[in-house]
């Protein structure tokens, strides 16, 4: 059985949002849905559940994000398919320049994505 390796958030910013994202920077949000595209070498459930708490240390860009206010994860997708072969066949602008892909060995610009 093949096992689930990344996944995507659907995000819903209920209106406009200056957030700081870590030491990425200051970023303006437009209200909208966004889908963030992450991966858990193992424990894929404990990560996703990590993203739905609202207490946490902030560690990774999104915890930035889902945490300000008027911002709420609406859908999670599991996927079999890689973090950054999943992000790339998705719609969607760049939302933030490095968000997400701080990491990211495919030179992805981002793994959040603006889908308005």
């Amino acid at each position: 059985m093949l096992q689930e390796i990344s996944y995507q958030l659907v995000i819903a910013v209920s209106q406009p949002l200056r957030c700081t994202i870590g030491r990425l920077g200051e970023f303006d949000f437009s209200p909208g849905r966004y889908v963030y595209t992450g991966s858990a070498k193992r424990n894929l459930d404990a990560r996703i559940a990590r993203h739905l708490r609202q207490e946490k240390v902030m560690r990774w860009h999104i915890d930035y994000l889902l945490s300000s206010p008027g911002v709420s994860i609406v859908e999670v997708i599991r996927s079999r398919r890689g973090e950054c072969a999943l992000n790339r066949s998705g719609r969607g602008g760049i939302a933030a320049v490095g968000f997400g892909a701080s990491d990211c060995r495919a030179n992805c610009r981002a793994h959040l994505k603006y889908l308005g």
